[in-house]
């Protein structure tokens, strides 16, 4: 029925002169077939037969080339990367972008700025200028700001880290010197307003009071003041006694003494190098360089933090020191495919049925335990160091067995043979995948360009850390892991923390494995 209704519209068509018979008896294909006899064939009354002989007859196979029909050159299998170019202006502040194919663009401005700059009086700051992003500058309100975003069809972020501090905006080219304007503005010329301060100030004690709805990140920031003594023991949630006495002079001062020349770079994808460079440089060749300062130490010791709270859950995190952080690029990617084999995640998929499940804490731990609400591998990595654990929630009841098999997950990856090939491979793969796909993003493009350049003072092309990844081998994956489980336990619980067990106890476990 569907392939008569066709040929009875196209028929019609004939008949109604849309398609002149004359047209198409004066067109010729390349091998002299005229159109008027291909339509015929086409076009007949006839029901076809169920039969193939009669089927082919009339319909021409498609495994075989039309006869008269030039086909495009098909693309190659993999085109060749645009390079990242990087330009370092007098002051010391580095320009990089790469260009990519599309109608849109995204910008980004990094600082070397974080809380583990900050100083007793200037605690909890770095969480107050991430908020204050794209709030009045000297040259424009916070209303123009957002009027020339939404003018643009644009989308702006601020993102702050222990380490670094990022700013972006995402259009379309053709409004690119606007953005790059506004950006530069927005990060150069703050006036931190005493209302806009107290505005946010405020919002950041309500969010501390409904601390209920986010404990994973209070967890996070616990295992940094617990494991670290020095710069990354420093909270990055902004904390209740600090927002006291915040105000728009000391963010300001700390502002003066971190954001120069020479501890930013300007990043850019979808954007060619010289054009970026035209319309850059001339804002910001008068920026001034800072004072050779000291990058702030720390030393991983282990610990424990627990805050007690009625909750019907508790959350337990359990964490070793990654060494080396982000600068042994080796072990962090072979920490990037542990987390990614272990996996885990809440006992019920969100992405859809199955997503995830294949990872050895939804197979041995969500799989075979009701209790269990949430069983995951996280990892928090620096420059220099990191950490690296599970994360569970259950009910009060079952914390402590929880807890035990945490640690007997933890102690299965550092154990030679109990990682299998096929996992191995699994985790890669899906490693590959995920750094792949998060690279089509232009933020994220954006963010690893200005990351990577803070950190290493250069971009490392994603082949580089695919090389490392296809090198990796079990034993490297053991390795890591013994070497991680060596460190002291850093421990963090939130909730009915009278039932965890102690501090004492689970160090001990791992020290008698050792």
């Amino acid at each position: 029925m569907f392939r008569f209704s066709k040929r009875f519209r196209l028929d019609k068509l004939f008949k109604n002169g849309a398609i002149r018979k004359s047209g198409l008896t004066a067109l010729t294909l390349h091998d002299g077939t005229s159109g008027h006899g291909v339509a015929s064939r086409y076009l007949s009354h006839e029901p076809l037969s169920c039969s193939e002989d009669s089927y082919t007859k009339c319909i021409p196979p498609l495994f075989h080339p039309l006869p008269g029909l030039k086909l495009p050159i098909c693309l190659p299998d993999s085109a060749e990367q645009n390079p990242t170019k990087v330009t370092t202006l007098p002051n010391g502040l580095r320009v990089a972008s790469e260009d990519a194919l599309g109608p849109a663009a995204c910008v980004g401005i990094y600082i070397d700025s974080g809380s583990i700059y900050e100083t007793e009086e200037s605690i909890g700051v770095t969480h107050l200028l991430e908020r204050l992003a794209f709030k009045s500058t000297k040259h424009r309100s916070h209303l123009q700001i957002v009027h020339e975003v939404e003018s643009t069809g644009g989308n702006v972020g601020a993102s702050a880290s222990r380490e670094q501090m990022g700013y972006s905006y995402d259009t379309l080219k053709a409004y690119l010197p606007a953005a790059v304007e506004l950006l530069i503005d927005c990060v150069r010329n703050p006036v931190f307003l005493e209302s806009e301060v107290q505005e946010q100030v405020n919002r950041i004690k309500w969010e501390i009071g409904d601390i209920t709805k986010d404990p994973q990140q209070f967890l996070l920031d616990s295992l940094h003041l617990a494991g670290f003594s020095g710069a990354l023991g420093k909270p990055l949630m902004a904390p209740e006694s600090a927002l006291e006495r915040i105000n728009g002079s000391k963010i300001g001062k700390f502002y003066q003494e971190n954001y120069t020349a020479d501890r930013m770079v300007l990043a850019a994808f979808g954007v060619d190098h010289e054009h970026l460079l035209a319309i850059a440089e001339p804002l910001l060749y008068d920026l001034e360089r800072g004072i050779a300062m000291e990058v702030p130490k720390s030393t991983y010791t282990g610990g424990d933090l627990r805050h007690k709270i009625y909750s019907e859950k508790t959350h337990v995190a359990l964490a070793f020191e990654v060494p080396g952080g982000w600068r042994h690029e080796k072990d962090a990617t072979a920490l990037t495919v542990l987390q990614t084999l272990m996996g885990g995640g809440g006992s019920f998929s969100a992405g859809g049925p199955g997503k995830g499940m294949h990872s050895r804490l939804y197979l041995r731990v969500l799989n075979k335990y009701q209790e269990v609400q949430s069983f995951l591998a996280f990892s928090s990595i620096c420059n220099d160091t990191g950490l690296f654990g599970i994360h569970s929630i259950t009910g009060s009841d079952f914390v402590s067995k929880a807890v035990d098999v945490a640690v007997n997950e933890l102690h299965a990856i550092a154990t030679p043979g109990q990682v299998t090939e096929l996992e191995l491979h699994r985790a890669k793969n899906a490693t590959r995948l995920a750094i792949l796909l998060n690279l089509e993003s232009r933020a994220i493009a954006v963010e690893d360009i200005g990351r990577q350049i803070l950190t290493y003072g250069c971009r490392k092309p994603v082949d580089y850390f695919l090389r490392c990844l296809d090198e990796l081998t079990l034993d490297d994956l053991t390795i890591l892991a013994q070497k991680m489980l060596s460190s002291p336990l850093t421990m963090a619980s939130w909730g009915d923390v009278d039932r965890v067990p102690s501090y004492a106890s689970v160090a001990q476990r791992f020290q008698a494995s050792i």
